[in-house]
C-alpha cells in the first residue's frame, strides 16, 4: 500500500513483492480503498485537518 501511495505502478509493486499472480497484488490495493472509506479514517482526516 506504501507503493502505491507513493506512486509505484501497480505492476511494479507486483514486481516487487513478488506475487505470481497480479489478482494477489490488487487485492491490497482495493483494501487501501476500503480503508479510505472507513469511519475512523474519515473522522482522523476530519480532526487533524481542521
Amino acid at each position: 500500500m506504501a507503493a502505491r501511495d507513493a506512486g509505484v505502478p501497480l505492476r511494479d509493486g507486483q514486481l516487487a513483492a513478488r506475487h505470481a499472480d497480479p489478482r494477489t497484488t490488487t487485492i491490497y490495493d482495493r483494501r487501501r480503498q476500503n480503508y479510505d472509506r472507513h469511519a475512523a479514517y474519515a473522522v482522523v482526516a476530519f480532526v487533524t485537518n481542521g
